[in-house]
């Protein structure tokens, strides 16, 4: 029996298991830097707070046999990229390897595609998180381009990786 994989809307209630997923320095080493570390209970809430106000719903806890394991997000842009979004996404260490990811960012690209009517969604990725960019690819998410040195994380350079997936019309 395959292991069931939500995505569901966090509640204040995941403040403490969200603090004490989220702090961990090789999360945080593979995210943008306004993720906090270390990641405590009152950033939880902070974060929560944002969440719950989101209209439309963007960003959701992914949830492993109903645990909140992770989080996974749509950066909805504004302007001339108004039917674009980026997503991010991150998994407790004690969840990784087992096909967790891959499935979330199936579940939100659908909901991109068909709930906030997106033609395309993208995702940059630090050259040294490889795990990331074969998430993507087993999603159908192919490499646009390499953004060379565009990247500064823990006081090191790194190229970005950038994928799209477009809309099936």
């Amino acid at each position: 029996m395959k292991p069931i994989i939500k995505l569901r809307s966090f509640e204040i209630e995941d403040k403490v298991r969200l603090a004490q997923l989220a702090n961990n320095k090789k999360i945080y080493d593979n995210v943008r830097d306004h993720f906090p570390f270390p990641y405590n209970e009152s950033n939880a809430i902070s974060f929560i707070n944002r969440t719950l106000e989101e209209n439309p719903k963007q960003t959701f806890g992914i949830t492993y046999e109903g645990e909140l394991c992770g989080g996974i997000g749509l950066i909805l842009q504004t302007d001339v990229y108004r039917k674009t979004a980026e997503i991010g996404y991150w998994i407790g260490e004690p969840f990784w390897g087992k096909g967790i990811t891959t499935k979330a960012v199936a579940l939100i690209t659908e909901y991109g595609f068909n709930e906030l009517d997106l033609i395309r969604i993208y995702a940059g990725v630090f050259d040294f998180n490889k795990g990331s960019m074969k998430v993507l690819e087993k999603n159908g998410f192919i490499k646009e381009g390499v953004f060379k040195n565009a990247v500064i994380k823990n006081n090191g350079i790194c190229d970005e990786h950038r994928y799209y997936k477009l809309k099936e019309d």
